[in-house]
């Protein structure tokens, strides 16, 4: 019974979770029918003892990287970068080239910290003029703003501050640069694979007669007024630069050197530089490069104070929905059943722990519908397993943590995913018009690049 009360929890928070009803209600209820049915456990000391611990400690880890994210983007938003950059990099490539246009737009700003809610919201006004100019298809929209939103910037790039490339760094002692090739190679074959299949549909459509097509307007067509006075392209793009390089300077120069033996002190977690130094580098970008765009920014502002209070309660659901996962996994890997899926996992593939860590990684971010969520749940309950046996075989943990984010970033964009359905509130489409361009850009191509990075991973290390 204990198994079957696993999966029936696991499957009523993927259906549940598609048919609306908020995490933070689902989580904690699925996790005690799981313990319910696992026969003998205590309910109440599971919930506050082992559910709650594990919220309460992702979020004090996580809760900084949450907050300044969602600052900087608001703050991007509100004083005109974000649209300065896109409408920028759409003048480059052209109106003929309307999809490589809102992949590269949605990919600079995601790959500089914008949330990736808040790049689909400032970038959906321009992309959709720019489709009804080129007559593409609108359904390729929310493709489009898919991959440049939540696949090689979010996962592969080395360098991008998102949550999922921050989650694995305490697991494997590493930082936001690890394996820089693979991550590389990885992104380049889901940025490239993934434009060409969408132009490919593209053409396919219009050979076939079908243009842009009559929709209705949405709400978030007329999200940003389009005589809005806009900072230079060169002004815009320097936050988002900013965090990158101040990023890796923090990370590699100057947080190494500092002198950190307090940190061995109890009052201080009995740690060591290397397991933060990774998270304190992210919070130092973004603190300058939020200071930065709003110093840009300043007179475009019509009340600084309402932007970043929007940003802050911003952060909230989305850290606590994803710390409510974490709690549920903690719970589900507390139970005596727990070990026959864990042990299936570790079995799948003996003796490469690589391909085991993979495959958990995606099934559980599947089941959950979050990459960030079924990363936790992944690394919350075999993570220290898995860097152990990573090490006994001689396994870049570069490479282990690289593979751990790709593969967040597979089956996590599944239909009932929450970023796939406010990314079709926001176009107006729906799930039968768009989602299997969806599927192929973020989830078949991400996957296909994984299996590449463990195959070179595994044959040259």
């Amino acid at each position: 019974m204990g198994l079957v009360g696993i999966v029936l929890s696991l499957c009523l928070l993927m259906y549940l979770a598609y048919r609306g009803i908020n995490v933070l209600i689902l989580a904690p209820l699925l996790a005690m029918l799981a313990v319910l049915m696992s026969g003998g456990l205590p309910v109440l000391a599971t919930y506050t003892q082992v559910f709650m611990k594990s919220l309460g400690g992702y979020v004090i880890t996580y809760f900084p990287l949450f907050l300044l994210g969602a600052i900087f983007g608001k703050v991007m938003a509100d004083g005109g970068a974000a649209r300065a950059i896109a409408e920028r990099i759409v003048d480059w490539t052209g109106p003929t080239r309307a999809i490589l246009a809102v992949v590269l737009a949605c990919g600079v700003l995601t790959y500089g910290g914008v949330s990736l809610f808040v790049v689909a919201f400032a970038i959906y006004p321009i992309a959709n003029a720019l489709f009804r100019r080129a007559d593409v298809p609108k359904r390729l929209l929310p493709a489009a703003i898919a991959l440049g939103s939540f696949t090689f910037t979010m996962t592969a790039f080395p360098g991008t501050p998102a949550i999922q490339n921050a989650i694995p760094m305490p697991f494997f002692g590493t930082n936001v640069f690890a394996a820089p090739v693979y991550g590389t190679l990885a992104g380049l074959v889901m940025l490239f694979g993934g434009t060409a299949f969408l132009n490919l549909r593209a053409r396919s459509a219009q050979a076939a007669g079908e243009g842009y097509g009559t929709h209705g307007a949405t709400s978030a067509d007329s999200s940003l007024p389009e005589d809005a006075p806009l900072p230079s392209f060169a002004l815009a793009i320097l936050p988002v630069a900013a965090v990158i390089v101040l990023n890796g300077l923090f990370t590699y120069l100057v947080i190494p050197n500092m002198e950190a033996a307090y940190l061995a002190e109890p009052q201080y977690g009995a740690t060591e530089l290397s397991k933060v130094a990774g998270i304190w580098g992210i919070i130092v970008a973004l603190t300058l490069a939020i200071l930065m765009a709003l110093a840009i920014g300043w007179r475009r502002f019509a009340d600084v104070k309402e932007t970043v209070n929007a940003g802050t309660m911003g952060s909230l659901l989305p850290i606590f929905n994803t710390a409510s996962e974490v709690g549920y996994g903690a719970v589900i890997a507390s139970l005596p059943a727990f070990a026959l899926i864990r042990d299936a996992v570790l079995g799948l593939f003996p003796g490469n722990p690589v391909a085991s860590l993979a495959v958990a990684v995606n099934v559980l971010a599947g089941i959950t519908g979050s990459a960030s969520g079924g990363m936790s749940i992944a690394l919350g309950a075999l993570g220290e397993q898995f860097a152990q046996m990573g090490q006994d075989q001689g396994i870049s943990m570069g490479l282990m943590h690289r593979v751990t984010a790709l593969s967040s970033g597979g089956f996590d964009a599944l239909p009932h995913n929450g970023a796939v359905i406010t990314l079709l509130a926001i176009t107006g489409l729906t799930h039968k018009k768009s989602y299997g361009d969806i599927f192929v850009v973020a989830v078949g191509i991400p996957v296909l690049a994984t299996v590449g990075v463990i195959v070179l991973g595994t044959l040259f290390g």
